[in-house]
């Protein structure tokens, strides 16, 4: 009678193991997700935190991508006006020589230009070429002349003088030409010296 208890008692911790094995992995499957679950969750905050950090630097590359390329085009630029306004105190210059010109042929006078006075002739027909000639050079190189009679008065192109009651003229428009102006490539050089028409 003693033997028989003991196979009933081993049958009982043989079934109580079991059931703690199975409590056992129980737990540790319930500690592997909560550890699934609390990586799942680092990660998901490491990608969200990479996503900004991308955002950010593609923001930053474009922003320095935009800013090298405003860069490029305000040099080019730069270098396109020195190239065209690189001469303009030279030309500012030459004006000097060409007013004194303009003011050397005007001085002539007409009647004293004859076939019987053949060096004032010669001498003022030289002037005159030299002339052409100077406002050949500056036509090419994009030196204008600004000789603005009858035209209305411009501030950006004229400078007024004096201003005037004339009958018959339009008040406001350029009545006199003291001084001719130039422009270089569209852009006024020396402003044309005027006298404007006034309401009488």
């Amino acid at each position: 009678l003693r033997t028989s208890p003991r196979p009933l008692c081993a049958a009982t911790q043989q079934k109580n193991n079991g059931q703690n094995l199975e409590e056992d992995q129980s737990q540790s499957q319930n500690e592997q997700k909560a550890e699934t679950s609390s990586a799942e969750k680092l990660l998901a905050e490491e990608k969200a935190q990479l996503e900004e950090q991308l955002k950010e630097v593609t923001d930053k590359y474009k922003r320095a991508l935009a800013d090298a390329e405003n860069v490029r085009q305000r040099s080019q630029k730069l270098v396109e006006e020195a190239k065209l306004y690189g001469i303009q105190s030279f030309c500012k210059d030459l004006l000097e020589v060409a007013d004194i010109l303009e003011k050397a042929t005007e001085s002539v006078p007409k009647e004293e230009i004859k076939d019987d006075n053949p060096h004032l002739k010669s001498l003022y027909e030289g002037l005159v070429m030299t002339e052409v000639q100077i406002q050949k050079v500056f036509k090419k190189h994009g030196l204008l002349r600004l000789d603005p009679v009858g035209a209305k008065f411009d501030p950006y192109e004229h400078e007024a003088l004096f201003h005037t009651p004339m009958e018959g003229k339009e008040p406001g428009t350029i009545a006199l030409v003291s001084k001719i102006g130039y422009k270089l490539h569209g852009r006024t050089l020396r402003p044309a010296l005027v006298g404007v028409v006034k309401d009488p």
